[in-house]
């Protein structure tokens, strides 16, 4: 499985302006949508809103993965964006949060969508990739550092 299999460069935010957590999944919601009109967004934020009151999912140095199920997905999609400023997400190290890795499965997809949460976190230890995407200007730059990163051995 590759990250480029279900984030496209369309759902990429290389400028979020959200500035609470329930700004930041409406933005991810939002961006999703743009990429998959088909989709609703004010589902696709309230499953990642759910989500979050099981426990935060910002997991330190800088990075959250949000990540809910949808009835009627047929596939794994994902949203990313940045937040140049950074903002408090709840993240077990208390530090500000700046990269938001947003994933939507469908609703019986407990494999997939356990690999895909490994594999985007396994991505965002690196903290040369982390800095490298934090200095990327556009969605297109972005899209290019984590497609490359991830096909890395």
């Amino acid at each position: 499985m590759r990250i480029a299999e279900f984030l496209s460069p369309q759902a990429i935010i290389a400028d979020m302006q959200s500035r609470t957590k329930t700004e930041v999944l409406r933005e991810l919601s939002a961006a999703l949508v743009r990429a998959h009109p088909n989709l609703q967004e004010d589902k696709l934020a309230e499953v990642l809103r759910e989500r979050e009151k099981l426990g935060s999912t910002g997991i330190g140095e800088g990075v959250a993965i949000p990540h809910g199920k949808l009835p009627g997905m047929t596939q794994l999609l994902a949203t990313f964006g940045v937040s140049r400023q950074g903002l408090d997400f709840e993240a077990i190290d208390g530090k500000p949060t700046h990269l938001f890795f947003a994933l939507v499965a469908p609703e019986n997809s407990a494999g997939v969508h356990l690999k895909a949460l490994a594999r985007i976190s396994r991505l965002f230890k690196n903290p040369r990739f982390r800095a490298a995407i934090l200095e990327a200007p556009t969605a297109a730059d972005i899209h290019a550092l984590i497609v490359q990163e991830d096909a890395r051995p």
